[in-house]
Order: C-alpha cells, then sequence, then structure tokens
C-alpha cells in the first residue's frame, strides 16, 4: 500500500451533543430549575452548574485532498471522579494547530497505530495532552488510515488490535436520561437489548430507602413484556451514580445492602440486571475495596446481580486495576476517559480471558462522529455492549451507533465475497 502523508490538521471549535453538568453540586443538593439548576458550581472550571457541552472538531487533511474527521469530546460530568478538567475548545485549539499538527503534519497516515501511539506520549509544557483532543485526534487519524488504505476502520482498528472483528451488530446499550419512562417504552417497541440507564443520580430518584428504584424496576419488567418484539429478552442496565451507597452507606456485604440488591434481582425476574457505579467512595483504591466487598457479599448470598464499573475507573490503567482486582463484571470503557481511541480497544482487549466484560460506554455529550468511530472500536473487539450516543433522546444516538455497525457488517462481507473470476468450481 502506497504511503499517503499527512499534510495539514484544523481545528474548530462547535457544539458536543448535550451539556456539561457539574456532578458534585448536582449531588450535594442543587435543585433542578427547569433544564438547568440553581445554584453556584463547585467543581473547577464550572461558570454554571449545567452549561453547553462543547467539542473541537478535528479535520485531517492528507496529500490526495481528501479531509478526515474526528471530534474532541469529554464527559458530561468533566472534572469528577478523577477525570481530567472540564474541556473549553477555544483553549485547545492552537494546540491542535499548533504542536499536535507539527509532530503529525508529514506522518504516512496508513499507520494509524504509530500515530495514534504518538499523539498519546506528545506533552506540551511538561503536560500531557486533554484527553478529548487525543480522543478527537486519534479519530481522525483512524480515519485517515482508513481513507488511505481503502479499509473500514473496523479492519484498521482490529489490524492494530489484533482481533478478530464482529460478525454481527454488538448489543446496544440505550440511555434514557430523565425521561425515564417514554424514552423506555421507544427502546421496548425497538427491542433495544440492553437499557435504560435511568439517571438515577440523587435520592430523590432512588428513593430515600431505595423503594422508588425498585418500583422503577417493576415498571420495566411489566411494560418491557408489553411492548417488545416477541421473544424480547432485554437486560437491564441502571446507574445509580453512587446513590445506594448514599442511601445505605459501607460495608457493603452487610445483609441491609445485599438485601436491596436481592429485591432488584426479583423486581428484574426474569431477565438479568446490572447496576452501575453502586457507590462513590472518592478514590480508586477505595471503590476497588467497597466494590470487591459488594461483589462477595451477594455472591456469598446467591444474589445474581451484576456490578459495572464507572466512578474512578477511567484510564486505561484504572480499567486494568478494576479487572485485576475482581471488582466488577463488566467495566465501562469511557471513551473520552482514554485519551486515544484505540486505547479504548486495548482496555476492552485487557478484559479477555477474565470474568470481568467490557462495555464501552461514553457520553450523551459526544457527537455523531465520535460515536460512529466507537461503533468501529465496538466491532472490532467485540465488546459485550455499545452504548447508544450522543445526546438524551435515545433515538438518534441509537441509529447513528446501530446504523453504523450494520453498515461497515455488510460492507466487509461484500468485499470478503468472491468475485466470478476467483470462484473455483468442482470441474477445475
Amino acid at each position: 500500500m502506497p504511503n499517503m502523508k499527512i499534510t495539514g490538521i484544523h481545528a474548530t471549535p462547535g457544539y458536543a451533543g448535550f451539556f456539561f453538568d457539574d456532578q458534585r453540586a448536582i449531588k450535594q443538593g442543587a435543585q433542578q430549575d427547569g433544564f438547568t439548576y440553581d445554584g453556584e458550581p463547585v467543581t473547577d472550571g464550572f461558570d454554571e452548574i449545567r452549561q453547553a457541552g462543547e467539542t473541537l472538531i478535528v479535520d485531517v487533511e492528507l496529500e490526495d485532498g481528501s479531509t478526515i474527521r474526528g471530534d474532541c469530546a469529554a464527559v458530561q460530568y468533566s472534572g469528577a471522579g478523577g477525570r481530567d478538567p472540564l474541556f473549553q475548545p477555544e483553549e485547545y485549539a492552537p494546540v491542535v494547530e499548533g504542536p499536535v499538527a507539527d509532530e503529525l503534519e508529514g506522518r504516512d497516515a496508513t499507520e494509524f497505530l504509530a500515530n495514534a501511539e504518538l499523539l498519546e506520549e506528545l506533552e506540551v509544557e511538561g503536560e500531557r495532552l486533554h484527553t478529548a483532543i487525543r480522543y478527537g485526534v486519534s479519530q481522525s487519524l483512524l480515519g485517515a488510515a482508513a481513507e488511505a488504505t481503502g479499509a473500514t476502520k473496523t479492519d484498521v482498528m482490529a489490524d492494530a488490535l489484533g482481533t478478530d472483528p464482529a460478525t454481527e451488530p454488538v448489543p446496544v446499550f440505550g440511555q434514557s436520561g430523565d425521561d425515564r419512562y417514554s424514552n423506555t417504552e421507544k427502546m421496548f417497541v425497538k427491542g433495544v437489548p440492553v437499557l435504560p440507564h435511568a439517571l438515577i443520580n440523587s435520592v430523590e430518584k432512588i428513593g430515600e430507602d431505595g423503594e422508588t428504584l425498585l418500583e422503577y424496576v417493576e415498571w420495566l419488567t411489566k411494560r418491557s413484556q408489553e411492548l417488545g418484539p416477541d421473544g424480547y429478552e432485554p437486560r437491564f442496565h441502571i446507574d445509580v451514580y453512587g446513590m445506594i451507597g448514599e442511601i445505605f452507606g459501607p460495608p457493603y456485604d452487610r445483609d441491609e445492602v445485599v438485601d436491596y440488591f436481592a429485591a432488584l434481582e426479583e423486581a428484574a425476574a426474569p431477565y438479568p440486571i446490572q447496576i452501575e457505579g453502586p457507590m462513590d467512595a472518592g478514590n480508586r483504591a477505595d471503590q476497588i475495596a467497597a466494590m470487591v466487598e459488594l461483589r462477595e457479599g451477594l455472591a456469598d448470598a446467591n444474589v445474581d446481580v451484576d456490578i459495572v464499573a464507572d466512578e474512578w475507573c477511567n484510564t486505561f490503567e484504572d480499567v486494568r486495576a478494576f479487572v485485576d482486582a475482581g471488582a466488577a463484571d463488566l467495566v465501562q470503557v469511557k471513551t473520552p476517559d482514554l485519551g486515544g481511541i484505540h486505547r479504548s480497544g486495548q482496555a476492552v482487549r485487557y478484559c479477555e480471558g477474565t470474568d470481568t466484560r467490557a462495555y464501552l460506554g461514553g457520553t450523551c455529550n459526544e457527537t455523531a462522529t465520535s460515536s460512529r468511530a466507537c461503533a468501529h472500536v465496538a466491532l472490532a473487539t467485540n465488546a459485550a455492549q455499545v452504548l447508544a450516543k450522543p445526546g438524551m433522546g435515545f433515538d438518534e444516538g441509537y441509529m447513528i451507533v446501530e446504523n453504523e455497525m450494520r453498515r461497515t457488517i455488510a460492507r466487509r462481507k461484500r468485499e470478503q465475497l468472491p468475485s466470478s473470476t476467483d470462484e473455483v468450481t468442482a470441474d477445475d
């Protein structure tokens, strides 16, 4: 394959698919005022508790004149749980068009992994690049390699990771946002395999003793049977943002906590249920210890509820620590927090051969461009599930991710079919 050089890199500030929220302020009791929140932000960088999500659009130019896009994105709850600070595109655009462009211009676009690793290790004024920059620029590098080689992004990623891509779409995980009833009904009608996220991020939403969440899970079971297609067997996945820890507290292997998870299992039956972020212990070591304690308590009581790591599980090193400790049934690979998009693929691969499954996640605050790129990572690694994103409207994100996987699988099948001149008959 002939070389195809990178000839230019440009950065344009734009909007992301949702909003940045100050999670600490919300957890401390900030009250909603319509779509926004009353009160003062408490996390560095925030001017408001809820403010517009932003992206930095990155265009990589190739010597044949083609331009490939990637979008720098950061999670909704930036600056929380050990993540990089709030991403401000106007501040970082000169970095992409300056030091990043200086390193990448003139390099061979077909060398995706080498280019992505160079970006990952690049330092400006002694500091590594913000995870959002590494995430967005690496998407452009992935697309540039696919353009230069005539391959799918899935195949470029699979070649970089040494994997055999999935031949069917990876199960998509739909998130409802606060509209946890009507959006979830949409998911049931469409037969979404994993759902609904539900955004349980306050005591009001979970209940003083967890009763509100139990009622919601009972509703999920009943309504899925009423609206789902024939043979529908959903997996319920609920993100509680540490609220179970808030209402119960440690130790997490005691009867009161285990009994609550048993009640969740019963409410979801006959369908499996998994709970993301059951507590937020404030740092990685304590989070791992708390989740191990909870998993051991559930195992001893034969309670079959899967636990999903999110808070304090941000970087590749974090994923490795949670997996090695057996702290979760699933780890969320939170794509913008991993930096380069290949690092998300490597994190999924780290789960292979362990008791931990990999959920290729991300955030509602991404873009259509970054979401499509992640669909290729999901296919290349055959992850356990992949998030429907961006936005909180559900339908749009589901369409983007599901359709990107379907069209890629169809293209790969077409390209792998033998041509008429390649066919060999018995007479030959």
